[in-house]
């Protein structure tokens, strides 16, 4: 029974700590996507587009 819980509380701590890192990795993603949109203005801008 003790294992059980163990295993539980592994399996739990796991989750969360994925669970945070992916909250991360979206807004780093986010923030690239934003960044690579600015990019692709400035050069349309440069270029002539309307």
């Amino acid at each position: 029974m003790k294992l059980c819980k163990k295993v539980f509380l592994t399996l739990a701590l796991v989750a969360i700590a994925a669970s945070l890192a992916a909250c991360n990795t979206t807004k780093g993603l986010g923030t690239d996507i934003e960044k690579a949109g600015e990019g692709l203005k400035g050069s349309a801008e440069r270029n002539g587009a309307d």
